[in-house]
């Protein structure tokens, strides 16, 4: 006698009723590109997707909300780059004009901000820089100080994406002792030195002008010190742990996921997306059902939510039932 497993699969039905892993709106949050300047545009490598001014971001807030996703993460494009990123450190910052846009218009709308200098600085590292090597210690002080603006401004929740060490603690320690106590963070407390990141360094303008990250990003053959990295961030307070990138990381996921009670977000990355966007260009696969597989595969390996570029895709996709 043997287990005949294919009883629970001859019906659509019964495969739906069977199913463990379940995608749904509300695991989504979609990241969104605001200018501070100049005209929406298209990202070219990144189809779809637009650094937009702030008529088209409250724009596409609309379509979000209406769809059902009620998150968004936000990166700034300044006008002003200089060697210290001093365009995030002003009232006037990129993020905190659009948050304070956003929640007039869509008060439930949760807005997380990326917290980070790598979009402000002219040279395209994630801070202050001495002798052309990132300035740790420099940088958690005025990471703290960007911090502050933009929940001044009417951010949800913060999520600091720079891996500083110690950057976790001196954000909490910032908010607590600034009466933001009640504000999360959502840190991307394993973050890679990938290179599925590139088309995302078009579209946020960021590209380091020499060098690389990997001084201060994950080295990507690191499985412990993967876990060792999101486990510290959350003795120093991070309320959200993170992955990214996330398809090439689903074993990462599933460790973290298994030693931490914290929810568990990940980011599935531009060039993740922009691969897919080329394979539905040339017809290479059934897009649809491969985005939801992958969407799928996040959450089966422990995923809690989902940062992605397909979120209005598959927001439109659980619509109308696939």
């Amino acid at each position: 006698m043997f287990k005949r497993f294919r009883r629970l699969r001859t019906t659509p039905t019964l495969r739906s009723l069977v199913r463990e892993t379940r995608l749904h709106t509300a695991d989504f949050i979609a990241p969104l590109f605001v200018r501070q300047e100049g005209k929406s545009a298209p990202i070219a490598s990144m189809p779809g997707v637009l650094q937009m001014d702030l008529e088209d971001l409250l724009k596409e807030c609309t379509l979000l909300q209406n769809l059902g996703i009620k998150a968004v993460l936000l990166f700034g494009l300044p006008s002003h780059k200089d060697s210290t990123g001093s365009s995030a450190l002003k009232d006037d910052h990129i993020v905190a004009t659009a948050t304070r846009a956003i929640k007039e218009n869509f008060p439930d709308l949760c807005v997380v901000a990326d917290l980070c200098f790598c979009e402000y600085t002219d040279h395209g590292h994630c801070g202050i820089l001495k002798n052309g090597v990132l300035d740790n210690d420099a940088t958690l002080e005025i990471l703290a100080k960007q911090a502050l603006i933009l929940v001044q401004s009417g951010v949800d929740m913060i999520a600091p994406s720079s891996m500083l060490d110690g950057m976790v603690a001196a954000l909490r320690q910032a908010l607590d002792s600034n009466g933001f106590s009640h504000l999360p963070i959502m840190s991307y407390s394993t973050k890679f030195a990938s290179s599925y990141y590139g088309p995302f360094r078009e579209a946020a303008n960021s590209a380091p002008s020499f060098g690389d990250r990997k001084a201060y990003q994950m080295d990507f053959s690191n499985r412990f010190e993967a876990i060792l990295e999101s486990l510290e961030d959350e003795v120093q307070g991070a309320d959200i742990l993170m992955v990214k990138p996330a398809l090439a990381y689903l074993d990462i996921i599933r460790d973290i996921k298994e030693r931490t009670l914290l929810p568990l977000a990940i980011y599935n990355v531009s060039g993740e997306y922009s691969m897919f966007k080329l394979a539905q260009a040339h017809n290479l696969m059934d897009y649809n059902n491969l985005v939801l597989e992958t969407m799928t595969a996040f959450k089966r390996a422990g995923a809690d939510m989902i940062i992605s570029y397909h979120a209005k895709e598959v927001a439109e996709l659980l619509q109308k039932g696939f």
